[in-house]
């Protein structure tokens, strides 16, 4: 080889080094970057020259053309990508639920500073002053009070339950939002990254690691399966469904409940909808308005039973819809033939329907003791205005704002009313005047039964949390239970994230393992490229001072 083909060997190693300690610096300078993944330098030879290729030779005569810069890799793992994605989901899984657990703690113990247990013991101590002397008009102006204590507080804790059912339904509506632009920002990322590799030379790894870490983190929002096709482009299933394909992205879009506002997220393009993009909706009898567009477009399916082994429990956004459920619970949803369907495994739902029930039992069992008295009296006499207004009707200690059992005679009213916590009041008039409950029969005897009954039915135990609950109890000791259930669930719920956590954290460091960036691994390479880089400008330098020497030593 001439002295000039020499120097386009060096000259590749000088270029071929100088590249590399460039890819190197670029590895030290992104090694806190969040998302980025090493680069790595592969060199290769470039073609050589065959001056003979005679047989009698042991092999061919050929001369080199120096070294070649071949690529800048990636290094991933794809196993550890696949598990640590779908553990972060399920990591993100149970931190919602478990979040929704403590926020439902706080609500009832923590409300206004005091637990909710206070105003349920304030209303059993003045059953009991009650039923030591129901003649006395004091402790009848008490009982009233703290009823309607008891209402007020109950109330307030139903509205705090009501409260974060709108807050998750508002991060729903906030996270679907970033599930779509993430969607489109992957697609988007698909075709810069082929434009740029479609030569077949240069890598868009930088893209690629803006693509993983978008990747990554939807892997937190939703059960995503991942595939890479021929020219590079990463296509996603989100929940079974295609979500991101090469070019474009299929919308996930929200119906809203007109009832309750609660979104529904659904795939647009699967739903059915009129001329103007809106959900097809019909009318029921009852006057309700039920979604028929959204059969087989739903982006999840909220009937699913929720467990590790069918990877049902994956994702931030499905825990949120099943935090949340789809309405309002009240003690009409413990029905046992329809609950484990519907509400069982809803959180909020599940508590609203709970302490529901417990407000309607104690609110109804109230006025079934005092509407029995008065009824017995009239049974009596006829012409009897015991416990009774100023038309002859029983006074109820607990009505309604729809006023709806006011005055009724039929005592199963009292059982399947209309009493959720929400609408319930207390009487204004005794509210008023707490007197005119008296305890005191026509005869001026007075009525210790009636203040004894009251008393019995704080004690009967005749209730039970839920359907799957077997053991009854009162109505004291069923706010406890209710409690318990609430920070036992919860307690299993974080000791699951928890170890879920280590979960992660542990595939985390395996993955960082290949392809984070190592300060002293960086270092070391920088020390070789830069003694290769030194080498080669030492060869061009010889070469140049024996070209030198000959056109000197010829120029003579």
């Amino acid at each position: 080889m001439s002295l000039f083909g020499s120097l386009y060997i060096g000259a590749s190693g000088l270029q071929t080094s100088q590249n590399a300690l460039n890819t190197t610096a670029h590895n030290m300078s992104n090694i806190d970057t969040v998302g980025y993944v090493r680069q790595q330098v592969q060199q290769g030879t470039r073609n050589y020259n065959t001056l003979s290729t005679a047989k009698t030779a042991i092999s061919y005569q050929q001369t080199g053309l120096g070294v070649s810069y071949v690529q800048v890799k990636q290094v991933r793992d794809e196993f550890l990508d696949r598990a640590y994605r779908r553990e972060t989901g399920r990591g993100a899984f149970y931190e919602v639920s478990a979040n929704a657990f403590d926020e439902v703690y706080k609500i009832f113990q923590e409300l206004e500073g005091e637990s909710f247990s206070l105003a349920i013991n304030n209303l059993w101590a003045s059953v009991q002053d009650l039923s030591r002397d129901p003649g006395n008009a004091v402790n009848q102006g008490v009982f009233i009070q703290r009823c309607s204590e008891f209402v007020n507080r109950a109330q307030g804790v139903y509205t705090s339950l009501s409260e974060y059912q709108d807050n998750l339904n508002k991060q729903i509506s906030q996270q679907i939002d970033t599930m779509n632009a993430y969607g489109r920002r992957i697609a988007e990322l698909n075709q810069a990254i082929q434009r740029i590799e479609g030569g077949g030379i240069e890598k868009a790894n930088d893209l690629k690691d803006e693509r993983n870490l978008l990747i990554d983190e939807l892997s937190a929002m939703g059960s995503i399966e991942c595939r890479t096709d021929a020219f590079g482009n990463v296509l996603i299933r989100l929940e079974g469904k295609e979500f991101v394909k090469t070019d474009s992205a299929n919308e996930i879009k929200l119906y809203t409940d007109p009832v309750t506002g609660f979104y529904t997220p659904y795939w647009s393009h699967l739903a059915r909808t009129d001329k103007d993009g809106n959900v097809l909706t019909q009318t029921k009898a009852d006057g309700t308005v039920d979604p028929i567009g959204l059969e087989g477009a739903r982006l999840f399916n909220m009937k699913q039973t929720i467990s590790t082994e069918s990877n049902t429990d994956i994702g931030a956004l499905k825990s949120m819809l099943f935090a949340r459920g789809d309405k309002r619970a009240t003690f009409k949803d413990l029905d046992p033939k329809t609950y484990n369907k519907e509400i069982s495994q809803s959180v909020m739902m599940n508590m609203q329907a709970e302490f529901d029930q417990l407000v309607h039992q104690i609110t109804t069992e109230v006025n079934r003791v005092f509407y029995e008295a008065a009824l017995a009296a009239k049974t009596e006499n006829p012409d009897s205005n015991y416990l009774c207004d100023a038309s002859g009707k029983p006074y109820l200690i607990f009505d309604t704002n729809t006023n709806t059992h006011r005055g009724s005679y039929d005592v199963a009213d009292y059982d399947e009313g209309a009493y959720t916590v929400e609408n319930i009041l207390i009487n204004g008039e005794l509210k008023q005047s707490p007197s005119l409950l008296g305890f005191k029969k026509d005869d001026d005897k007075i009525d210790q039964e009636t203040a004894d009954n009251l008393k019995k039915i704080f004690t009967d135990e005749k209730i039970t949390l839920n359907p799957n609950v077997k053991t009854k109890t009162n109505f004291i000791s069923y706010y406890d239970d209710l409690i318990s259930q609430a920070a036992n669930t919860g307690n299993v719920m974080m000791a699951i994230c928890e170890n879920q956590q280590e979960t992660v954290d542990g595939i985390y460091g395996a993955r960082e393992q290949i392809l984070g960036v190592s300060a002293d691994e960086e270092m070391s390479n920088m020390v070789m490229f830069q003694n290769a880089y030194n080498a080669s400008s030492r060869y061009i330098n010889v070469i140049s001072e024996m070209m030198e020497h000959l056109i000197s030593t010829l120029g003579r």
